[in-house]
């Protein structure tokens, strides 16, 4: 698929913002399941100073610092991504490593190799250790149970025992009260289900990004009425596939949605960044001084594009 997402961020200030600096991850990387054609990346009023690298998740990271007076920000993403889905027979779900044998691989013991991956098997800023989620998990992940098939079942089970309600929570609310509530959003979802693999000492990592939602027939797309969306991505050391063995491989799972897939849960998903929880892939956070009060609107369109969307490559040199 080739879709085009906008996103655009607001801020308006009371007082006034005598200076400011800020992080952005709003530009898409790339990877397996999908190609950045171009992003770019408008902020107002124009900062005195901005940078972009490479952060140590391997997001794009942006940088900028406005050093004069003002009384609004407006941080305008716009990107065109190709997306696809990754070959995968799901029926080898039951035919992977036992979650168990998954936990000792991450386990430290003399000689043993290290797997980059046990960074995220830790407690993180949002994600900490709560009897709520050893009990909520132990049903599902049985003794001997394959870890593919143990993890969709747990996404099956947020999924079907929680209740998505809009502005049922916000980041503040800790993934454990949202659990006791049986509500929350997308990022809750997926705060819970990280919970409830790292506690078991599994390796999982948040995921944030798009999908595509389709208007009810008949009724034009709105702009701006999307919203950003979040997942989670499960490591598996060893998974058996149509293209044979895969070693090092990472499997999205939506709760939100129950989807899941190889690499992304499905073409109409674009992955923006991706780190421990939503600590590390926050679209716009940043310090500022003044504006005691602020009032933030965020719109996001993520749309359907034709191939004449694609930009020459005259267009492209002139891509910051």
């Amino acid at each position: 698929m080739l879709l085009t997402v906008t996103h655009d961020t607001t801020y308006r200030y009371t007082p006034l913002v005598e200076i400011a600096q800020h992080i952005a991850h709003l530009k898409p990387h790339d990877s397996a399941t999908q190609r950045v054609h171009h992003s770019t990346l408008t902020v107002s009023p124009e900062p005195d100073w901005k940078h972009e690298y490479q952060d140590v998740f391997g997001n794009v990271r942006s940088f900028f610092s406005i050093q004069h007076r003002h009384d609004a920000l407006h941080v305008s993403a716009n990107s065109l991504i190709e997306t696809r889905a990754l070959e995968f027979d799901r029926r080898t779900a039951s035919a992977t490593t036992s979650w168990e044998a998954v936990r000792e691989h991450f386990r430290y013991h003399s000689s043993a190799s290290w797997d980059p991956a046990t960074e995220y098997t830790f407690a993180s800023p949002y994600i900490v250790r709560h009897a709520e989620f050893t009990e909520f998990v132990r049903p599902v992940f049985t003794p001997n149970r394959p870890l593919l098939e143990a993890a969709i079942s747990l996404m099956e089970r947020i999924h079907h025992d929680l209740k998505y309600v809009s502005q049922s929570t916000d980041i503040n609310t800790p993934a454990h009260v949202a659990l006791a509530r049986r509500e929350g959003v997308c990022q809750d979802f997926a705060h819970i289900f990280l919970s409830c693999v790292r506690s078991l000492g599994l390796a999982a990592r948040y995921v944030s990004g798009y999908l595509l939602t389709e208007p009810p027939p008949g009724q034009p797309r709105l702009i701006g009425n999307d919203a950003s969306h979040a997942w989670v991505s499960l490591y598996m050391p060893d998974l058996k596939s149509t293209n044979g063995s895969l070693r090092g491989q990472w499997i999205d799972l939506d709760p939100t949605n129950n989807r899941w897939g190889l690499g992304s849960p499905g073409e109409d998903y674009i992955a923006l960044a991706l780190g421990r929880d939503y600590a590390d892939v926050s679209p716009v956070r940043g310090v500022i001084r003044g504006g005691a009060q602020h009032v933030l609107d965020v719109g996001v369109t993520v749309a359907p594009a034709s191939a004449s969307a694609l930009p020459t490559p005259t267009q492209l040199s002139g891509i910051l």
